[in-house]
């Protein structure tokens, strides 16, 4: 779930501070801004998670925290997952990984399995510490399909 705990002195330049713990415990997710990309941060069964704000399939805006309105989540397989509710794309909260259901018609009673289209969404690092939640600036030499909206609608500054 890409979340530590522990002292930040060392990484203090790497990372974002986002808000106080017990703040995003009690809304449950925060939308902010880390090196101008849109970031949600969710609390979800006791853990942090952070992803692109902007769901990769469309260009829509989509803040992922409207899937707290509407609790658009789902565990497929024992992967947390949440539901774009624009496309009704599952991304697992750990890898961001797209899930979609296939079936082999070969199969003598095909039934349907979750299969991954591989990560689309881009995962952020949480680091808990001292009661404060911080996201770590995102490690850009690997993209993925939802940098192409944070990248359009990217800001300057955090």
């Amino acid at each position: 779930h890409n979340v530590s705990k522990g002292t930040v002195e060392m990484e203090r330049d790497a990372l974002v501070y986002i808000g106080k713990e017990d703040d995003i415990k009690k809304s449950q997710r925060i939308t902010t801004k880390v090196n101008g990309r849109e970031v949600v941060v969710f609390h979800h069964e006791g853990k942090f998670y952070a992803m692109d704000a902007r769901c990769y399939p469309k260009m829509e805006w989509l803040t992922f925290s409207l899937c707290f309105i509407f609790s658009l989540f789902q565990d497929i397989n024992g992967q947390s997952c949440i539901i774009c509710p624009w496309h009704q794309y599952k991304i697992t909260l750990e890898t961001g990984e797209g899930l979609y259901q296939a079936i082999n018609p070969l199969e003598p009673s095909p039934t349907p399995r979750w299969l991954s289209k591989g990560v689309k969404q881009r995962i952020h690092k949480v680091t808990v510490d001292n009661g404060n939640i911080y996201v770590s600036r995102p490690d850009l030499s690997v993209s993925f399909d939802s940098d192409y909206y944070a990248d359009k609608y990217k800001s300057n500054g955090d």
